[in-house]
């Protein structure tokens, strides 16, 4: 007999099934047992006589007949409600043991860290399941409306090369080149503009991207995932135009429910969002309880520069008084080239954030596309020709023929975690790490063996700390 899921029970009255899940709820009424069905597809009511005793969250197969509900014992509340299975045989296929937690609320009482130390339990909750399967469907909406408009996925290397980019890398030694290690990349910035000089016009990737930076609710520590995406032959409206069509058509299509505040977003200059607001992720909501109301906005004319901290660039900050407000590869507005000569604090880069609810869910750029400009860049920043070598490939590749490009880089997890009101973007990832650094489940990082670390030619040596 081929499996029947809990959802199709409503399709067939007076016929035979066999169902496979876990116990959801178990009310023992002495013979007459009443057994909550759970399987990927919902929850179906089944009903037995003199069963053997068992646990929730066990995992069983009932063959039995899928009867019609008396009409005073109808469910309205479960979408299987005006059905029940009447068992005629039940086999335990495995067992459970006492859950660490209940798992019939939203989890959110839940001390985190045991949550996701158990986070193959606490993914089995309604909320948790309902968040990754609408994360899977908002990705794969998003691959077919970029495949429809001529765009390619391709994936860029996860082992790649250290770079000046902002935070701190995660690197990974080399057995096969001594002494020398990989980075992690903390986007795919370079490598997108590489394809756009290779030709393809038009990129997209969902990405992974790794940054050892604190963590907050709004940023997961470690890694996260982006909607990486670049574009050849570009103004900036066009990038724009073309991100607020895909996520208004997203947000209607996956989550109904909400409602877009303002369409067309609106455009805010970044001086105008610190003056009104006094922020550049400003909250437009009308009713910031509301959470089904969802208020996108651009923050565009970012300056291009910063006044230089030492804590701009993890691998030195340079000589020079200036940082890159957003990251040094972002074109100048075409009004303030003039000014790089003169006084680089007032250009106005070509840089564009994407504003939700208060979050900023996104940011990208028009990329500098010729190589006398990007070489000024580098100088005001202060960068020493060790830290310009680090970028020669870049310049190497630009001596070739740049179409003028830009994109943006949407994070998916922040995204998801503004749209479903969620307090955290550990609710919408699957197995996140915790604030410490620590791996669900697994508690990476560990230790490595003596014999991994020799092949590897590194020592360990640990300050201890007072």
């Amino acid at each position: 007999m081929q499996r029947t899921l809990a959802r199709k029970t409503l399709n067939k009255v007076g016929r035979k099934v066999l169902l496979k899940g876990w116990v959801d709820t178990l009310r023992d009424h002495g013979k007459i047992t009443f057994i909550d069905l759970r399987d990927r597809s919902g929850i179906v009511q089944c009903v037995g006589r003199d069963l053997a005793k068992m646990a929730n969250e066990s995992v069983v197969e009932i063959i039995g007949e899928v009867k019609k509900r008396p009409e005073n014992l109808v469910n309205p509340n479960l979408e299987t409600g005006k059905v029940e299975v009447e068992i005629e045989s039940l086999v335990t296929l495995s067992r459970a043991g006492e859950v660490p937690f209940p798992l019939d609320s939203d989890g959110l009482e839940i001390e985190e860290s045991t949550r996701l130390k158990y986070r193959y339990l606490d993914l089995r909750r309604t909320r948790m399941a309902k968040n990754l399967r609408l994360r899977s469907k908002a990705v794969q909406f998003i691959r077919n409306w970029l495949f429809e408009r001529d765009f390619v996925e391709i994936e860029t290397p996860i082992l790649t090369k250290t770079t000046p980019e902002g935070a701190r890398d995660f690197i990974v030694p080399s057995r096969l080149q001594p002494g020398k290690f990989y980075a992690l990349p903390q986007s795919p910035q370079q490598y997108k503009q590489l394809l756009m000089v290779a030709g393809f016009e038009r990129y997209f990737q969902i990405a992974r991207c790794f940054r050892d930076e604190d963590p907050r609710a709004d940023r997961a520590y470690g890694e996260f995932t982006q909607l990486d995406l670049e574009m050849s032959f570009v103004t900036q409206e066009d990038i724009l135009a073309l991100s607020e069509e895909l996520f208004t058509s997203l947000v209607k299509k996956i989550f109904p429910e909400k409602k877009i505040a303002k369409v067309p977003w609106p455009r805010i200059s970044h001086k105008e969002a610190l003056e009104k607001y006094g922020s550049d992720k400003p909250d437009l909501r009308k009713d910031e309880n509301d959470k089904d109301e969802l208020a996108f906005a651009w923050i565009v004319n970012f300056p291009l520069f910063s006044k230089q901290v030492k804590e701009d660039f993890y691998h030195g900050s340079g000589s020079a008084k200036f940082a890159p407000s957003h990251h040094m590869f972002t074109a100048p507005h075409p009004d303030d080239v003039s000014l790089l000569n003169k006084d680089p604090l007032k250009v106005r880069g070509l840089q564009h954030d994407m504003v939700l609810n208060g979050y900023e869910v996104g940011g990208g750029s028009v990329r500098i596309h010729q190589p006398e400009v990007q070489a000024k860049v580098f100088g005001l920043i202060g960068f020493t020709d060790k830290q310009k070598g680090k970028f020669k490939h870049m310049l190497d590749a630009f001596k070739y023929g740049v179409p003028p490009h830009g994109g943006i880089a949407p994070g998916i997890d922040r995204f998801l975690m503004a749209v479903m009101g969620e307090p955290s973007l550990r609710e919408v990832i699957a197995f996140p790490m915790t604030a410490g650094g620590l791996t669900s489940v697994m508690s990476a990082p560990n230790q490595a063996t003596e014999e991994q670390l020799k092949e590897l030619g590194i020592e360990v040596s640990i300050s201890q700390k007072s």
